[in-house]
């Protein structure tokens, strides 16, 4: 038998019961749309992530204190629970005066409890020079940042993010000039910051306190150290030498020479970018593992139904090797009755995936103000349709080498 008559026999076979073909196909629909569906999500969520680290420009390095843990980034001291002061004033008087750095900005937090009337939150402040809204482009949509003189006046002024500032003064009330009490001790607010949601490293841009690092270390913590130095590298100079210039110069400013007994620990964004990009690939392809079992019940679901299918017409087959049909035309076509199914199966799957990653982008630019990124990776249309063709063979495959080992009379006398 030609192939174009087996696929014709085939599509008419399946389309005789359309309703258990298309029933038949539902769990490869699903499970192609889940793989769509969460690889994309996926993408969009590793594009947000390093586009919020990459938004902070090129040429940051991150100084943490505590002795280097490896290579790539690793968590601040303070986030594994461990309290180390090695940083101070003095490591960033010393980087401010080297060449190869354009600016060098201090940074302590806290957590605390922000009341403005009856209104209050509690959020993550940080202590910072003015230095900090360049470094980490910070801009602000009402007011103004504070300036040098406040931090060295160790003025008591505020910036907010706007999900805070709404949250305290609602829309109505203009935040500006307004006392906010933090840790009951009082800020002017001078300015609201232009951007919400979580920013670079996962900080909660919105809600969002930043006031200057003289009041943060003396009145609310009460510490002389340093959380975190933020350095911006000249342009002029390759960010790997402004890191070696940096490692230098806290050498020196430490007293350290043997290089193992550093007491802080240097990253460059690229360090960041790297396994920032690692960990959110691997829960990409996780996702993609998960969405995957769904195509294994499906390819199931189609073996169960082809078996099914073949004892119902096993008097068709028996007619047909009694014509003369081969046992390999009898594979041939169960075998494209699988295929299709699955084939079809999977490109719907792929069109009501990429619908439900367009309605996710929609919901969540529309109504929640995500700066969410449309991602429909090619690779998860290659890898719909590869596992469609896949599944339809391997669950076929069985049912149809069974009806094709049967016996023509045997088949023939079948009730």
């Amino acid at each position: 038998m030609l192939f174009r008559d087996a696929f014709k026999t085939a599509t008419r076979s399946l389309t005789h019961g359309k309703m258990r073909s298309i029933l038949t196909m539902l769990g490869i629909v699903i499970g192609i749309a889940s793989v769509i569906v969460l690889m994309s999500i996926g993408q969009s969520a590793q594009n947000l992530i390093l586009g919020k680290v990459q938004s902070i420009g090129s040429n940051l390095v991150i100084i943490t204190p505590g002795a280097p843990s490896g290579r790539g980034f690793s968590p601040p001291a303070a986030a594994q629970g461990i309290l180390i002061t090695s940083l101070l004033q003095r490591d960033v008087d010393a980087l401010r005066r080297e060449p190869s750095v354009s600016a060098a900005a201090p940074l302590v937090s806290g957590q605390a409890e922000v009341v403005y009337g009856n209104n209050n939150k509690t959020v993550s402040y940080q202590g910072v020079t003015a230095d900090m809204f360049s470094v980490r482009n910070l801009t602000v949509g009402k007011g103004n940042t504070f300036t040098k003189g406040d931090v060295d006046s160790a003025n008591h002024v505020a910036v907010i993010g706007p999900d805070l500032a709404n949250t305290l003064f609602g829309p109505a009330l203009n935040p500006i000039n307004k006392i906010i009490r933090v840790k009951n001790v009082s800020f002017r607010v001078v300015g609201v910051l232009s951007n919400g949601g979580t920013g670079a490293f996962g900080v909660d841009q919105g809600n969002m306190v930043l006031i200057p690092i003289t009041i943060a270390q003396k009145q609310l913590l009460g510490i002389s150290y340093l959380n975190t130095i933020l350095v911006q590298g000249n342009p002029s100079y390759d960010i790997e030498f402004v890191k070696s210039r940096i490692t230098f110069a806290l050498r020196q400013d430490h007293g350290i020479i043997d290089p193992k007994k550093d007491d802080f620990n240097i990253q460059t964004q690229a360090d960041v970018l790297s396994i920032l990009g690692s960990i959110t690939s691997i829960l990409t392809l996780f996702l993609a593992a998960i969405a995957s079992i769904s195509l294994l019940v499906g390819g199931i679901g189609i073996m169960n139904i082809m078996l099914v299918a073949v004892t119902e017409r096993t008097r068709e087959i028996g007619l047909r090797k009694a014509v003369g049909a081969t046992n390999n035309d009898i594979l041939q076509q169960f075998l494209i009755e699988s295929v299709l199914l699955t084939f079809v199966g999977g490109v719907v799957g792929i069109a009501l995936g990429a619908a439900i990653v367009g309605l996710v982008y929609f919901v969540l630019t529309t109504f929640f103000s995500i700066g969410w990124v449309f991602a429909f990776p090619i690779s998860a249309v290659v890898l719909g349709l590869a596992v469609s063709g896949i599944s339809g063979i391997a669950f076929g495959i069985y049912p149809a080498s069974k009806a094709a080992k049967k016996n023509p009379i045997d088949a023939l006398r079948y009730e």
